[in-house]
């Protein structure tokens, strides 16, 4: 999949990982599964944060929601514990609730294999409505689709309409996956930053890139003013490692 480094467009002048991933980021994986078919545009993406049991050794973590209107779960233990004891599951509005009790599920096989008590566990699911291009109601996303995504997960993984990806839209345009990382130096260390994001957002008139509103000289092109598009702005979920 070709991305916007790809045609010369930068937004910073910091160097990338080698891969321009969050998986440049030692120990971070990503895994998809994708669910097409009758109707079905969606699927779930999986971050693993490393090969460790998350529940046993636990990763630094916090959140942050900016006008918020998403159906997350597992939020509120992250922000007062500062922990993450699972991997981030991603996925479509209607099914965070089969896919949190996925997670669930894969804990306590994880955390039984490894010899330990788990009698209560924090699964991270976030969510971006995927219904205008897939039949949401369906909940086609459950056990299956969650363990094949994270056991597949890997360094190399696909980006674009994949996962949870498939049926989000962006800009007007399809949405889907992206990721990037940078590498910083600060106080004499040095650091990767990864991201990765289900984009789900924006109308096309918003469209700007490098500061250029890509978006209203397509629809100066077209001649036309676009066709009139829902007054919610949609959202987008934005999931980072270092």
């Amino acid at each position: 999949m070709l991305r916007a480094s790809d045609f010369s467009i930068r937004v910073d002048g910091l160097a990338t990982g080698p891969n321009n991933l969050i998986t440049d980021v030692p120990g971070v994986r990503v895994g998809h599964c994708t669910v097409e078919g009758e109707g079905q545009r969606t699927g779930v993406t999986a971050v693993l944060a490393g090969d460790h049991n998350p529940f046993a050794e636990k990763n630094v973590a916090n959140a942050h929601v900016l006008n918020g209107f998403g159906k997350s779960l597992g939020l509120m233990q992250v922000q007062e514990l500062g922990t993450l004891e699972t991997p981030i599951l991603l996925t479509n509005t209607l099914n965070v609730g089969l896919v949190h009790d996925a997670a669930v599920s894969y804990m306590l096989e994880l955390c039984r294999r490894d010899g330990l008590e788990c009698h209560s566990v924090n699964p991270v699911v976030l969510e971006c409505n995927d219904a205008r291009l897939s039949d949401i109601q369906r909940r086609a996303v459950g056990r299956e689709e969650v363990f094949r995504a994270l056991n597949t997960a890997s360094r190399d993984f696909a980006l674009g309409a994949v996962g949870a990806g498939r049926g989000t839209v962006c800009f007007g345009f399809k949405g889907g996956i992206g990721s990037a990382s940078r590498r910083l130096r600060l106080d004499g260390k040095d650091y990767t930053l990864g991201v990765l994001v289900q984009s789900n957002h924006g109308c096309l008139e918003e469209l700007t890139v490098c500061n250029r509103r890509l978006g209203e000289e397509i629809i100066a092109k077209r001649n036309a003013r676009p066709a009139p598009e829902p007054n919610d702005r949609g959202s987008i979920m934005m999931v980072t490692a270092t």
